[in-house]
């Protein structure tokens, strides 16, 4: 792949991803927020953050960072504070989006495997509780990486761009921290919703082998049902979590295994910056696919999503007239 090809992806790819990401996640908060979908509160509380979060992820890892720094190299944004808050609030926000995945997947495992847990972790305040705990924390842990920026220059005194200190590469306070915020997000993360799932699929297996071996064939009843259509979504959000993060985790060990920074600059035609920016692409693409997943997985969603679409056209079609 050469950098005269890969320049243009990256121009595309982002402004798109923007386009698709901002609305879908907009139209998934609306439909959501109704209560119509035939989803428990709690559920529904844990896929409005999501969709937030991960709209929150798409204005500015996407549109602030990526789309503005390609197409307005200099500008506002490029200034050393705004820049700095800005590289902060992208950690934050995709930390929350990351752990609302990992507290959602936890909700669903009780759900499904701790019956006797699940009266008392299940319900819609204890989703609240665990949503604003995580928020909270996230945005904490990512308040370090404000210290760690320095201006790259100045213009009559006014800080332009974002350079990384040289201490961060020198420190060892810097280096426990690196290693703790990147373990946390995304190497933990990645772990506990393949652990759960793992889990899970157990327990659904050993449960659909006891029912078979008492009833003599493998009947259906009522709680299995409402069970499955849970199981659907929890195992595609999860799924499509662990698949678009995939390369970024693989990144992330390889630069540590071996002891190499990560690249800081544009170089088009240096395979680990293709795999590096590859990693951000397809992290970045998973804050759009859960939309996709409700109206794939949940019939209700469908029919809501119908209802919005047709409003929206007629009020179009209204206002031409």
């Amino acid at each position: 792949m050469h950098g005269r090809v890969t320049g243009p992806v990256y121009a595309i790819y982002y402004p798109i991803l923007a386009a698709i990401g901002v609305p879908v996640n907009l139209v998934a908060i609306v439909i959501l927020s109704r209560g119509r979908c035939g989803l428990s509160r709690c559920i529904t509380r844990y896929l409005v953050s999501m969709a937030v979060t991960d709209l929150l992820v798409v204005i500015t890892a996407v549109i602030f960072n990526r789309i503005i720094g390609i197409y307005f190299p200099v500008s506002f944004l490029s200034l050393t504070p705004a820049c700095t808050f800005s590289a902060v609030l992208i950690y934050a926000v995709t930390e929350s989006s990351v752990w609302l995945t990992v507290a959602f997947t936890f909700d669903r495992f009780v759900a499904i495997c701790c019956q006797k847990l699940k009266t008392k972790y299940c319900t819609e305040k204890t989703a609240a509780v665990v949503i604003g705990t995580v928020c909270l924390l996230s945005c904490l842990k990512s308040v370090p990486w404000y210290f760690m920026y320095e201006p790259l220059y100045k213009i009559n005194n006014v800080p332009w761009f974002c350079n990384i200190k040289s201490s961060f590469y020198t420190s060892f306070a810097w280096a426990a921290y690196d290693w703790f915020a990147r373990i946390l997000n995304p190497v933990l993360p990645f772990l506990l919703i393949f652990l759960l799932n793992a889990l899970t699929v157990r327990h659904i297996l050993a449960a659909s082998r006891l029912r078979f071996s008492n009833n003599g064939e493998n009947q259906s009843d009522p709680e299995m049902e409402n069970r499955r259509k849970s199981i659907v979504l929890l195992f595609a959000i999860s799924g499509s979590f662990i698949l678009l993060w995939m390369t970024y985790v693989v990144d992330f060990l390889y630069v540590k295994i071996t002891n190499e920074s990560y690249f800081t600059g544009v170089n088009f035609n240096d395979p680990k910056f293709i795999l590096q920016e590859l990693g951000f692409m397809l992290q970045l693409l998973s804050c759009c696919t859960n939309t996709c997943i409700y109206a794939v997985t949940q019939t209700k969603f469908r029919e809501e999503l119908k209802n919005v679409v047709k409003y929206l056209r007629n009020r179009i079609i209204k206002f031409v007239n």
